[in-house]
């Protein structure tokens, strides 16, 4: 009997995730709608554009697959549950683990597969993502400024930014350069940059500047060099070359599992035009990032222990409730991932250890849930 049950509860999953999968994919991607709209408008053809949301589509499945596993477990021993299917089986003497046991076993497959989009696959797309946009001068040159090393993509100028907040920068350094050589350096404490799609002109006003202008006939020689302050200096870029030629630099959601690890131990061969001042931020960002991945991935199991005891206990038929708890768990969880983002600055408090504390205690609760229950 139990084989039957378990084969009835397997296929039911599966149908049940899939419909799910596909459902949560289509949300996701409801906002692209107006983007492509605006890039058909400029004349990018219909099956380039189709192929750039191909290519964001494992990044999109490395969340989607652990909400699907969530929200359909929950629904589906809600379900179980509210018409008594559970009580009927335990009275016949089967445990809540035998019933538990090819759900559980389908997220642990799930979770590898995650575990490989994650890995290879996603970081691989989204590279060639950017690339495509790239090429076509449709990436976002706000992207490129990337925090902790000199970024040497932008015409006639170096550009160094401690800390990036949207469009908000910190500690910034800029060297402007002409055909001979560098002409001057700029150090900032802040400073605001925007960027018009339609001109592809990038504005940065820097705040409390320090100005070192290099003579023209001697660069070399700092004891020639003119030092000005200002309290606002603005820099215009002309982007539109820029934008359409050369190869993007791998950030560290564009590396595979194997170059993150590598660039954790080896940040200034990765990243070699990094300050030292910025090396131990950046080794901290890619470590959040690496224990991201594995804990997204990981998080199919750990909902799914989670979420069979508490969709039983709900005793209630209604989807409301089931999608009502998974969006508070889902919330949770991505929370973590947002403060472990946020304490870069602060890696003595080990933020990439963060990721893990949702997973660790949906497995911890889940587990004991289950064995009341049992």
């Amino acid at each position: 009997m139990i084989r039957v049950f378990n084969r009835y509860l397997l296929g039911d999953f599966i149908k049940s995730f899939l419909i799910a999968l596909a459902v949560l994919t289509f949300v996701m991607y409801v906002g692209t709608v107006v983007q492509a709209i605006d890039w058909m408008a400029r004349g990018i053809s219909g099956p380039l554009i189709m192929k750039i949301f191909a290519l964001n589509i494992p990044f999109i499945l490395s969340f989607v697959i652990p909400m699907s596993v969530l929200t359909t477990v929950l629904l589906h021993f809600g379900r179980l549950s509210a018409d008594g299917e559970i009580t009927a089986v335990k009275s016949c003497g089967v445990s809540l683990w035998q019933v538990a046991a090819p759900i559980v076993f389908c997220s642990v497959l799930l979770s590898a597969v995650c575990l490989y989009i994650n890995a290879e696959v996603s970081p691989r797309s989204h590279y060639m993502r950017r690339q495509m946009l790239r090429d076509l001068g449709e990436e976002d040159p706000l992207a490129l400024l990337d925090e902790g090393r000199f970024v040497r993509d932008f015409p006639g100028v170096q550009i160094y930014v401690g800390k990036k907040s949207a469009t908000k920068l910190e500690d910034i350094t800029l060297i402007q350069f002409d055909e001979e050589g560098a002409r001057a350096q700029v150090l900032a404490q802040s400073g605001e940059v925007a960027f018009d799609p339609a001109t592809r002109i990038m504005e940065i006003v820097l705040h409390k500047v320090r100005l070192t202008e290099y003579d023209k006939h001697d660069r070399s020689d700092l004891a020639k060099a003119r030092e000005l302050s200002a309290e606002s200096y603005p820099v215009t870029l002309d982007l539109r070359q820029m934008l359409r030629k050369g190869k993007v630099s791998k950030k560290p959601a564009s590396m595979t599992f194997a170059e993150l690890v590598h660039a954790i131990r080896n940040v200034r061969q990765a990243f070699p035009d990094i300050q030292e001042k910025g090396v131990l931020r950046m080794r901290t960002k890619l470590a959040v990032e690496a224990n991201k991945r594995l804990a997204l991935a990981i998080s199919c199991f750990s909902f799914t222990l989670l979420a069979i005891p508490l969709g039983i206990r709900s005793h209630r038929k209604e989807s409301s409730i089931g999608i009502g708890m998974a969006l508070v768990l889902l919330f949770l969880f991505y929370l973590f991932i947002i403060i472990a983002d946020s304490l870069l600055d602060r890696p003595e408090w080990r933020p990439d250890m963060i990721p893990w504390i949702p997973v660790l205690a949906s497995q911890l609760i889940g587990g004991l849930l289950l064995y009341k229950n049992r």
